[in-house]
């Protein structure tokens, strides 16, 4: 089997590169098991405190690699949206570290909608986003139907499905899709101090804030006011809070170990 995930650790961030450059990082099955394997293996790491997700070459991803799915011998569709792109997407959002993204070019169809399953997404000035699905008769998924319209709203969300239209990284900073936009030869610089900062802060309670914000989606105001009141107590008897508390008080940095 091919390696078409790259990952390795630095300064407690797992930078993970989705690696077939030549068809813009397009996804097969193997590809999407073996992101699925790195994410499980992300969480289960303690040396692990962040994760950046990005593409290898010239582009982000452009989603499904369609000669795959034309394939008489490849997997349905239904069995590629269920097997595939769910799990990553439900691996993303129930990971609790910071998962930050950066969109080194094109994210398209269900690549767009993994970059906004991302906790934190920064895109290279000449990246483009494209819910490219219509385009094939197809509905948006990985998440998408889901994500952005709770993001920019429904009326933009439902034009951008539609239309396909691409939304280049500028505008999608002005819609508030994305956190930030960076010039494309800094875009990896910036990503990993976002994601090395995260990693030295109290990651039990970035993990807790991930928590409240994935329930905020379904829940009603008094079921998000009784998670927060439990999430506050359980972030309230970590090492890290007491630090924070001792560090402020004695006026000194604090040395947070995500415990």
């Amino acid at each position: 089997m091919m390696n078409y995930i790259e990952h390795y650790i630095n300064n407690q961030v797992c930078i993970i590169k989705l690696n077939r450059p030549k068809i813009f990082n397009s996804f097969n099955k193997d590809m999407a098991l073996q992101l699925q394997g790195v994410l499980d293996d992300c969480e289960k790491n303690t040396e692990v405190r962040a994760i950046l997700l990005t593409g290898e070459g010239k582009a982000f991803c452009a989603g499904q690699d369609l000669q795959e799915i034309t394939d008489p011998n490849g997997p349905e569709l239904s069995s590629i949206v269920r097997k595939h792109y769910n799990p990553i997407i439900e691996r993303i959002r129930s990971i609790e570290k910071p998962v930050v993204c950066a969109v080194n070019g094109v994210a398209a169809g269900a690549g767009a909608n993994i970059a906004l399953a991302c906790d934190i997404t920064l895109a290279g000035e000449s990246a483009a986003f494209i819910q490219a699905f219509s385009k094939i008769g197809l509905i948006p998924d990985s998440g998408g139907t889901f994500f952005l319209p709770r993001i920019i709203g429904m009326q933009k969300a439902a034009a951008l499905m539609m239309l396909a239209d691409k939304v280049m990284a500028s505008d999608a900073e002005k819609m508030g899709m994305i956190y930030k936009v960076c010039s494309d030869e800094t875009l990896m610089e910036e990503t990993l101090k976002v994601a090395e900062k995260l990693a030295s802060l109290p990651t039990v309670g970035l993990g807790l804030t991930k928590r409240a914000l994935n329930k905020s989606m379904t829940n009603d105001l008094r079921a998000q006011l009784d998670l927060e009141g439990k999430l506050q107590t359980a972030a309230g008897e970590t090492y890290d809070y007491n630090e924070g508390v001792a560090a402020f008080l004695e006026k000194r940095a604090p040395k947070f170990k995500g415990e």
